[in-house]
């Protein structure tokens, strides 16, 4: 009943517009509710990055990029390929070797698995909001829905490596673009939850390239390495 009533409340309001505003609750739900460990985390984010666009969707009947099909798996591959290689030499960056892992866990298998599958949730959280909600859901707007979310993801990466807080623009217009394409956010929530496990691993053992050498060769990035 509430949920009808909320329905007729909002006659004049476009999905669209209904998914900004609720995005925008959202956001400010998850700055205020203050987490502690990844477990909290993975609280969090599940009620409020997985569970409230999923709400929407439901009580609307609309899609938020929840599906796989071809064309999804073959842009998975190719958008898994190409970051692959920033996620190899950022592991090798000082910068990043001192941040992560961001929850404390070891190499021993039976603890990474542990980690790693918590923090894939987190992941698939970040994604249904950011690539699902604000991006693949919104596709009324055609490709200008990449540019809905880039500066809130940029100001969530307040904290972490300024190397990472400088790419995570682009990288959000990157991954939005791809999972617009595929109707299907599937692209990025494996190019992001494989990537960040890949990247603890590494970081968890030792450089596979020199971080002198790297850092030589990526000096001119503006920002500290």
């Amino acid at each position: 009943m509430a949920v009808r009533e909320l329905r007729r409340e909002l006659p004049s309001l476009s999905w669209v517009q209904l998914s900004l505003l609720w995005g925008v609750v959202l956001a400010i739900v998850w700055t205020a509710w203050n987490s502690a460990g990844l477990n909290a985390r993975v609280a969090r984010d599940g009620v409020v990055y997985l569970g409230g666009p999923a709400l929407l969707a439901a009580v609307y009947g609309r899609r938020i990029g929840w599906r796989v099909d071809r064309r999804a798996l073959r842009n998975t591959l190719l958008l898994a390929a190409f970051v692959l290689p920033f996620y190899l030499v950022g592991s090798s960056l000082p910068g990043v070797r001192a941040f992560y892992p961001m929850w404390e866990t070891s190499a021993a298998p039976a603890d990474f698995l542990v980690h790693a599958t918590k923090q894939f949730t987190v992941v698939l959280a970040a994604e249904t909001y950011y690539r699902g909600l604000l991006c693949v859901g919104i596709d009324d707007l055609g490709r200008k829905s990449v540019l809905v979310s880039p500066v809130l993801y940029a100001l969530h990466h307040v904290g972490k490596p300024p190397v990472e807080l400088l790419l995570a623009g682009p990288t959000d217009v990157l991954f939005g673009l791809v999972d617009y394409e595929s109707g299907s956010i599937l692209p990025s929530v494996v190019a992001h939850g494989l990537g960040l496990t890949l990247l603890d691993w590494l970081v968890l053992h030792p450089p596979l390239l020199a971080p002198a050498t790297v850092v030589r060769w990526l000096r001119w990035l503006p920002v500290p390495l």
